[in-house]
C-alpha cells in the first residue's frame, strides 16, 4: 500500500534556489527602494513587481495583486502600503515597520533639504532640472508597469472592458477614484457569484510551480492568522504611536500653535485620502492655503513640483506644506527648528496610519485569499472530476487537506462532480465503480 504525499508540503517542490529572504537582506532592499521609488503609485509598484515577483521571487504573482487590490481600498499612499503588506508577510511586524519607513526616509530628508534651499534661496531652476531629467526613464518604468501587470490581470474580454470603462470614468468624466473603486468591487462581487470563470482569473504561476517564498499554496504564517486580542493590541500600540506626539506638542506649545494644528488637521486627512494624491490635493491645498494660511497658492504649486520630482509618494508634499507652514508662523521657536518639527509631524501623521491599516486588515485578507485559494480547488473540481476518476479523486483530496476547507463544502462538491466521499473512513471515489483510499 502507498501512501500518497502531502500536496501541501510545498518546500518540496519549490527550487532550491528560492529561499526565504533574510531581515538584512530584505532590510538593503527596502532601503534601496526608497531611493528609486520614483514614478508615482504605478512605477514604485512596478519596481516592487519586478524585485519581489519576478527577480527576487519573495512572493508569487497572484498574492501580490491580492495585497494590491486591499491596499488601493484604503486611504493613504497604495505604493508604502503595499511595501508594508510584504514585508509584514515575510518577516513579520518588523519587517512591515522597516518597508514602510524605508520606502519614506529618503525621499523624507531629500524634500527637507530642497525645501531649506527653498525658504532660503528660492526656487532654483538647476536642482528642478536634475530630479527632471530622470523623468524619461520613470516613463520607461511606468509603461513596462502597465503592459506587464496589465497582461496578466486582463485576463477576458470582462476584465478588459472593466478596466476600459474605468479609464474612461475617471480620465474624460472625471468621476470620483473612490466611487469608481466601489462600482468596480460591487461589479467583481456579482460577477464572481455568477460567472466565476470570467472573475476568477488571477490563479498564479500555473499548474504545479511552486517557485515563490510566499505562493499561493503556502499556509498563512502564524503571525497573519486573525484573532479578536491581537486587533486590539494593534489598535491601542498603532493609534498611541500616532497620535501621541500631537498631544504632547499641544501640551508644549498649546493648541492654537501651528505645530499642533498642522498634527492634527494632518492626522485627520490621513482618515478621509481616497483616491490617491491627486483626489486629496485639492482639499489639503484648499485648507493649508486659504483656511490657514501656512503657504500661498504659487508656494503650494512649488512644493507639489519638488515632491514631482523626488522619490517616494507623491504625497510627500504634506512635509513641505507643513514646513513652510511652520517657518511662516513658528511662535517662540527658531524658524528653522519650527520647521523641522512641522515637516517631521505632518509626515508622521501622514504615513503613521498606514501600518494601522495594514497590520489590523492585514490577516483579514490573509484570511480570504485562503478561502479564494479553497474555494478555487472545489471550482476545479467541480469542471474537471467528472472526466476522469484519477482527476477527481486528487483534486478532492487536495481540497480536504486545503486550509480553511469545510467537509460539508466539500461533500457538496464532490456530489456535483459525481464523486462520493467519506470523511469519517477518508474515503474518496467515483461513480465509475472505481474507488480508492487515502492509502492505496
Amino acid at each position: 500500500m502507498k501512501t500518497l504525499s502531502n500536496p501541501g508540503n510545498v518546500d518540496d517542490a519549490r527550487p532550491e534556489s528560492v529561499r526565504h529572504p533574510s531581515f538584512g537582506e530584505a532590510f538593503r532592499f527596502w532601503l534601496k527602494l526608497g531611493f528609486i521609488s520614483f514614478g508615482r503609485p504605478t512605477g514604485q509598484i512596478a519596481v516592487m513587481h519586478a524585485e519581489l515577483v519576478e527577480k527576487k521571487k519573495w512572493i508569487s504573482e497572484a498574492r501580490f495583486l491580492h495585497a494590491l487590490n486591499y491596499c488601493m481600498l484604503l486611504p493613504g499612499p497604495e505604493a508604502q502600503q503595499l511595501a508594508i503588506y510584504v514585508g509584514w508577510l515575510l518577516h513579520k511586524t518588523w519587517g512591515g515597520i522597516v518597508a514602510g519607513a524605508l520606502f519614506v526616509i529618503p525621499s523624507m530628508f531629500i524634500l527637507w533639504g530642497l525645501s531649506y534651499i527653498y525658504v532660503t534661496w528660492g526656487n532654483l531652476p538647476w536642482v528642478a532640472a536634475i530630479f527632471y531629467g530622470l523623468k524619461p526613464a520613470v516613463l520607461a518604468i511606468v509603461a513596462a508597469a502597465v503592459i506587464r501587470i496589465g497582461s496578466r490581470a486582463l485576463k477576458n474580454e470582462v476584465m478588459w472592458t472593466l478596466a476600459a470603462a474605468a479609464f474612461v470614468a475617471i480620465f474624460f468624466l472625471h468621476v470620483p477614484f473612490p466611487l469608481i473603486i466601489v462600482s468596480a468591487a460591487l461589479i467583481g462581487f456579482l460577477g464572481g457569484k455568477w460567472k466565476r470563470d470570467k472573475f476568477l482569473v488571477i490563479r498564479g504561476h500555473g499548474k504545479g510551480k511552486n517557485d515563490s517564498v510566499l505562493d499561493d499554496t503556502s499556509a498563512v504564517p502564524e503571525h497573519a492568522k486573525p484573532s479578536w486580542s491581537r486587533a486590539l493590541r494593534v489598535c491601542i500600540t498603532w493609534i498611541l504611536l500616532w497620535w501621541a506626539p500631537v498631544l504632547l506638542l499641544g501640551f508644549w506649545l498649546g493648541p492654537n500653535h501651528t505645530l499642533f494644528r498642522e498634527g492634527v488637521f494632518f492626522s485627520t486627512a490621513a482618515i478621509v485620502t481616497f483616491g490617491g494624491a491627486y483626489a486629496v490635493l485639492p482639499y489639503v491645498a484648499q485648507q493649508a492655503v486659504q483656511h490657514y494660511g501656512w503657504l500661498s497658492a504659487g508656494q503650494m504649486l512649488d512644493g507639489l513640483g519638488l515632491a514631482e520630482t523626488t522619490p517616494g509618494p507623491l504625497i510627500m508634499v504634506t512635509q513641505f506644506v507643513g514646513f513652510l507652514g511652520a517657518w511662516s508662523n513658528p511662535g517662540q521657536l527658531p524658524p528653522i527648528l519650527a520647521a523641522t518639527i512641522g515637516a517631521l509631524i505632518t509626515t508622521w501623521a501622514t504615513f503613521v496610519p498606514c501600518f494601522l491599516w495594514i497590520f489590523l486588515g492585514g490577516p483579514h485578507i490573509e484570511q480570504l485569499a485562503r478561502k479564494r485559494r479553497a474555494d478555487y480547488r472545489l471550482v476545479r473540481c467541480h469542471r474537471g472530476g467528472c472526466r476522469r476518476g484519477s482527476k477527481s479523486r486528487g483534486l478532492v483530496w487536495a481540497a480536504c487537506h486545503s486550509p480553511g476547507c469545510k467537509h460539508r463544502r466539500l461533500v457538496r462538491c464532490s456530489r456535483r462532480c459525481g464523486c462520493f466521499y467519506r470523511h469519517d473512513q477518508m474515503e474518496v471515489g467515483h461513480h465509475s465503480g472505481r474507488s480508492w483510499s487515502g492509502s492505496s
